[in-house]
């Protein structure tokens, strides 16, 4: 009975992780094709991976980026569309292109008298805007979330990790499960 148990969990192990990405990845394309009206699967997501490249080529073009500034612009002064514009916009910035804000991964001790510390990374080193000096913002990562929390913190308690974002951020977001590879 325990090789048959054994056998059952290294079958959930593979299985699991397996079919909820087919079936994450099945959504995707199935929501993106649903955008388009076509009958041959795929057609849509293609399609939406090259409209994605186009646009990426046409912004970075040295003679469209004023166009492309002037929609930033124009969204930017809208009172509703600039909180939504900006937030998007920072947010994607964050994670890809020139601008990467989760770059510097730290450990942020918890409290002087306390051996815990916790991982995160540091978002803003510069805190005028708040009136803290000697202070950073470090944006903790909440394990199988997309959420988190921005912490101020004593640039004192934090100390940068020698390793790479990618690789930590999974650490966090796998609640430490992950294994470096």
């Amino acid at each position: 009975m325990k090789t048959l148990t054994r056998y059952f969990f290294e079958g959930l192990i593979v299985i699991l992780p397996t079919a909820a990405t087919i079936y994450f990845v099945y959504l995707i394309f199935i929501k993106i094709d649903g955008l388009f009206n076509f009958n041959i699967p795929g057609i849509g997501f293609l399609i939406t991976l090259g409209l994605i490249l186009v646009v990426g080529f046409i912004a970075s073009n040295i003679f469209t980026k004023g166009l492309t500034n002037l929609l930033e612009n124009i969204f930017s002064r809208l009172p509703l569309v600039k909180l939504i514009y900006n937030s998007i916009k920072d947010l994607t910035e964050a994670f890809v292109g020139d601008k990467k804000r989760f770059n510097k991964p730290v450990l942020v001790k918890v409290s002087e008298d306390s051996d815990i510390e916790i991982l995160g990374f540091v978002t803003e080193e510069n805190l005028d805007l708040l009136g803290e000096k000697n202070k950073v913002a470090v944006y903790i990562p909440q394990a199988y979330n997309f959420a988190g929390n921005l912490i101020i913190v004593s640039s004192s308690r934090v100390k940068l990790i020698n390793a790479g974002a990618e690789e930590i951020m999974t650490f966090i977001v796998t609640g430490g499960l992950s294994k470096s590879k």
